[in-house]
């Protein structure tokens, strides 16, 4: 039996553990009492234990009735949920088809095949949107893109550029804000793509801590007034423009080191990466390795990469509370190496292969190893799914996303929230899913251009898919199930009132934050001046 002393911002919180193997005391200031801040690996070594127990009582002058009554109290409400820490790695531009564990044969990825082994492989996982900005504002918040104003750059792009005055509301409540009001260090190692204005960095938005690039990294337009590729601490870019040979290695080991200074407390590490995004770059020790060309390399450097991370929660004793989640922000380019396959279409399409990606999850006790879901599922869903694990407050906004924890646990019968999934291409509806089928709407128009969204390219005619027969999405089904396109015709009305089509506003959305001015990210630390909002 171990009595646990957690880190809460006004109360000592203790809890009897019985068969632990950790025992953890949180830094916690008790009066003018500081207790410091350490983990003892018990192992049977039950001294360690009536030391560092003692030693407690002996600093905070508390009764042992006390604390034993504390403790009984707490066994019978053992119910509330026990903080666990969260990796969460999201590639950039990462195909369906490029690992191991979903078909590859070109990419050697063993690490991120054993975590499939030892956790939970999704089927049907889906991104928001097939390119970067609408997905990853998705992630933080929640909800579609057009809900929260973030489906396409206030100049007309597509995606945030560099200067941006455009980036997440900050009345919107995000992932790491909503684990950090429940005790969690958080911190952001990669590629952001929410705005690279001060009020728009992750140091913002519930980071504790910000290391890497704005923006994607072909983004170096100098013709537009692109600065060279910053590299950012914080807010202040330590280097520009960024070696990016070395990314990857650097954002490795920055996320150990995050992991190793928060070990003994509660931690979230969204490790976004850079690559396979173009222009594809590896380190010298992965460089030319592949049997896949530059865009193997930075896919293989990737699984390295993820075997470090988890080798270190597995050194640190923490692999056993810690819920490590992989995906992507949408599907492959195509190009260059990258795979979608068996799914058809690429990025920027809302085919499946633009927007349906591979997601693993592993949460030792909790995910069932060696298992396989397919039930429909999104990115949105991972904010409310770490609000039931974790017991973190929801947003009280509305969102989209919700709670899949039934489907992470494997629970018999366990089906997908969500009665239906919406693929908007910029700020046009172009399909809809429900259930295993498919709607691709017809269209008068498109609008093709990633720096424009009032260019109008060719139409198209409607198409209803049978994904279960049918992932490339070659047959049309329309005149066989005219009873579906009723149903899918009334999803589309739905749609549209309340997240609104290409021109219109939905009823339900709400604006994104756009400042008065910009300036470019260069070497020299922002100003609150310069973020004038």
């Amino acid at each position: 039996m171990v009595v646990c002393v957690r880190k809460t911002v006004d109360t000592v919180n203790l809890k009897i553990d019985v068969g632990q193997t950790w025992f953890w005391c949180r830094e916690k200031l008790v009066g003018s009492v500081v207790w410091p801040a350490q983990a003892c690996l018990i192992d049977g070594r039950n001294k360690c234990i009536q030391e560092r127990a003692g030693e407690f009582m002996s600093r905070c002058k508390c009764d042992w009735l006390v604390v034993v009554a504390l403790a009984v109290l707490l066994v019978k409400t053992s119910d509330a949920a026990t903080p666990f820490n969260v990796v969460l790695i999201f590639c950039d531009d990462l195909g369906y088809g490029d690992l191991g564990c979903y078909g590859s044969k070109v990419n050697r990825t063993p690490n991120i095949d054993r975590l499939a082994t030892q956790g939970r492989r999704f089927t049907d996982f889906y991104s928001s949107s097939p390119v970067c900005t609408p997905s990853r504002a998705s992630l933080m918040t929640g909800c579609y893109p057009r809900r929260v104003g973030m489906h396409e750059d206030a100049t007309g792009h597509w995606v945030l550029i560099p200067r941006s005055r455009r980036g997440m509301e900050p009345s919107e409540v995000t992932m790491p804000e909503m684990l950090k009001a429940a005790g969690y260090a958080t911190a952001c190692i990669g590629k952001w793509h929410l705005g690279d204005q001060l009020p728009h960095l992750p140091t913002a938005h519930g980071f504790d801590s910000y290391f890497g690039i704005p923006y994607s990294n072909d983004m170096q337009q100098a013709g537009r007034g692109d600065p060279p590729l910053p590299l950012v601490r914080q807010s202040r870019v330590i280097e520009a423009p960024a070696d990016q040979a070395q990314l990857t290695q650097q954002y490795t080991s920055q996320a150990v080191e995050f992991i190793e200074k928060n070990c003994d407390q509660p931690f979230f590490l969204y490790l976004p990466h850079t690559f396979p995004h173009l222009p594809l770059f590896a380190s010298k020790q992965f460089h030319g390795k592949s049997g896949n060309g530059r865009y193997g390399d930075s896919v293989e450097e990737i699984d390295w990469s993820t075997g470090q991370i988890l080798d270190c929660l597995t050194r640190l004793g923490l692999a056993d509370q810690t819920l490590v989640i992989f995906t992507s922000d949408n599907g492959s380019n195509g190009r260059n190496g990258g795979s979608n396959a068996p799914l058809a279409g690429n990025k920027g399409s809302t085919m499946e292969g633009g927007m349906r990606v591979p997601m693993i999850a592993r949460l030792p006790g909790v995910i069932p190893a060696h298992s396989v879901c397919s039930e429909l599922a999104t990115t949105m869903d991972l904010l409310p799914t770490l609000s039931a694990l974790s017991g973190a407050k929801l947003p009280e906004k509305l969102i989209d996303g919700r709670d899949i924890a039934n489907l992470l646990r494997g629970e018999p019968d366990a089906k997908s929230p969500h009665e239906v999934f919406y693929y908007y291409r910029r700020r046009q509806l172009q399909a809809i899913r429900w259930g295993h089928w498919k709607w691709h709407l017809p269209l008068v128009s498109t609008y093709p251009r990633w720096n424009d969204p009032t260019v109008k390219g060719k139409g198209r005619p409607g198409k209803l898919i049978d994904l279960e027969s049918d992932l490339r999405e070659q047959t049309d089904v329309t005149a066989q199930h005219p009873d579906v396109i009723v149903k899918m015709k009334a999803l589309a009305d739905r749609a549209v009132e309340k997240l609104g089509n290409t021109g219109s506003q939905g009823l339900e959305q709400r604006p994104s934050r756009t400042l008065k001015q910009s300036v470019p990210l260069v070497m020299k630390q922002l100003s609150e001046a310069e973020g004038e909002r």
